[in-house]
């Protein structure tokens, strides 16, 4: 008979550097998840990827309190202020823009996010990130 599933806990953790203080030990410990062995397996999984880089992961709680954990790719907007060399977006992003990408960026981005996006086909995929660009006041050449 399958576990029964009593949570799933979304957070966005920090590859390579998880641990137990907040956020991660409060959202599993309420759970009661073994924190340290989330924590590993994490690191485990993310020690291939750039140390710092904000990682999405969904956790799925069971019954008897084991669980599965599922990473997702990179939000697109920490994708985008790296190709532009940028900190933060922009405040007003109608009226202020504060970087610029490239279409062949974007392409990479696509790439990388492709996995996690609902989009139809490729070209769906583009827009969908260029929107977020734009919304985050970078301007899309080419």
């Amino acid at each position: 008979m399958a576990k029964k599933v009593t949570a799933l806990i979304k957070l966005q953790v920090k590859a390579g550097m998880a641990n137990p203080s907040p956020p991660v030990g409060p959202a599993l410990g309420q759970h009661g998840v073994n924190i340290m062995e989330f924590c590993k397996g994490f690191n485990a999984r993310t020690e291939s990827l750039e140390k710092g880089m904000p990682i999405p992961v969904v956790i799925t709680v069971y019954s008897d309190r084991s669980f599965t954990f599922e990473t997702r790719t990179p939000p697109a907007s920490f994708l985008l202020l790296k190709a532009a060399a940028l900190k933060s977006g922009s405040g007003r992003p109608n009226t202020q823009k504060v970087g610029k990408v490239s279409a062949a960026q974007i392409d990479e981005i696509v790439k990388i996010k492709q996995p996690d996006l609902t989009a139809a086909d490729h070209a769906a995929a583009v827009r969908t990130i260029e929107g977020t660009a734009r919304s985050m006041g970078l301007v899309v050449e080419g």
